[in-house]
C-alpha cells in the first residue's frame, strides 16, 4: 500500500490528506478560515463558501473534483444553520450529492461554525 501525504502548511500538526494506492483521500478536518489567518469570517454564508473552496483545493492537490466524493461529516456549532450551510453547499455540486452527516457539536477551533471531513476516491 502506498501512501502520499498532502499537506499545504508543514507547519500545522497534521497533513491535509493522505492519498492511498493513488485512488482513496482521506481529508482532515477543514474549517473555512480567512486567508493567510487562524480566523473565520464573520458572515456565515462567506465562512461556508470558504471551507467548501478549500474542500476543491485539497482535492485539486489529488487530482481529483467534487464528484470524487464518497462521504462527508459537517461538524456544525450551531445546527440551526443547517439550512444556510446548504444553501451554499448545494452551489458546488453539478452531480448526484455524496453521503453526508450534519453532526452537531461543541465550539469549534478559531471560532469556526462548521468543520468538514470526508473521503473522496478517483474514478477509474
Amino acid at each position: 500500500m502506498s501512501r502520499k501525504y498532502l499537506s499545504s502548511n508543514p507547519d500545522l500538526p497534521f497533513a491535509d490528506a493522505v492519498l492511498v494506492d493513488n485512488k482513496t483521500l482521506y481529508l482532515s478536518g477543514r474549517i473555512g478560515l480567512l486567508e493567510g489567518q487562524f480566523a473565520v469570517p464573520e458572515d456565515i454564508e462567506e465562512e461556508a463558501h470558504r471551507l467548501m473552496q478549500d474542500l476543491q483545493r485539497i482535492l485539486a492537490l489529488a487530482d481529483m473534483q467534487m464528484s470524487d466524493l464518497v462521504q462527508l461529516q459537517i461538524f456544525c456549532s450551531d445546527v440551526s444553520l443547517w439550512e444556510r450551510f446548504n444553501a451554499v453547499y448545494r452551489t458546488y455540486f453539478t452531480t448526484q450529492l455524496p453521503p453526508r452527516a450534519f453532526i452537531g457539536s461543541g465550539a469549534l477551533l478559531f471560532g469556526a461554525r462548521f468543520e468538514l471531513q470526508g473521503v473522496a476516491v478517483k474514478e477509474s
